[in-house]
């Protein structure tokens, strides 16, 4: 059986405007640009546990459907959680130099890429395994460019060459162990 994973970006906030390292802030409501979704009944949903996503998926109207995967979760940022990208790279510029082009690096304490690209992809295949049907999940950017990354088996540093954009919608479809990529669906 074939598994559809739709990847849904959330919606535009102060943390992803500013590129600030933050899953937990707080969130501009309304969302600009959100409209509620009809899925079928059979569709799964699920959400990360960031507030981004979880607002984003209230917004489109699925807060009774989904629930929150932790597999789905934004890469922990350890020392660097709340700060901006523009501070760390004035403040630790070989700190930020080696987390931007070494996958294993984890300077801020936290989680690597490679680990946050192994998360994804295990949750990724354990869907494809179980058959799921149809799963649409809202999750964070740097999530989606791990999902992407590896259902193309692309090398690591491909994860910076891929752009999220806001509300985005990527669709992944898994079996006869591969999985295909679609780009450019509507979100609605």
């Amino acid at each position: 059986m074939t598994v559809r994973v739709s990847l849904i970006a959330p919606a535009m906030n102060a943390a992803l405007r500013e590129a600030r390292f933050d899953d937990a802030g707080p969130v501009e409501l309304p969302l600009a640009g959100v409209h509620p979704l009809r899925l079928a009944p059979r569709v799964r949903v699920v959400s990360s546990p960031s507030g981004r996503c979880r607002a984003t998926a209230e917004a489109l109207g699925l807060s009774d459907a989904y629930e929150v995967e932790p597999a789905l979760a934004g890469c922990a940022m350890g020392r660097w959680r709340g700060r901006r990208l523009d501070e760390l790279t004035a403040e630790e510029p070989e700190s930020v130099a080696a987390w931007l082009t070494d996958p294993g690096a984890s300077p801020h304490g936290g989680e690597s890429l490679r680990e946050l690209r192994t998360r994804v992809a295990e949750w990724l295949e354990v869907l494809k395994g179980l058959g799921q049907g149809e799963v649409w999940a809202v999750a964070e950017p740097d999530v989606i460019r791990a999902a992407v990354a590896h259902a193309l088996g692309a090398p690591e540093g491909a994860f910076w060459r891929l752009d999220v954009r806001p509300l985005s919608r990527t669709t992944l479809s898994g079996r006869a162990g591969r999985w295909n990529l679609q780009l450019g669906a509507p979100v609605d």
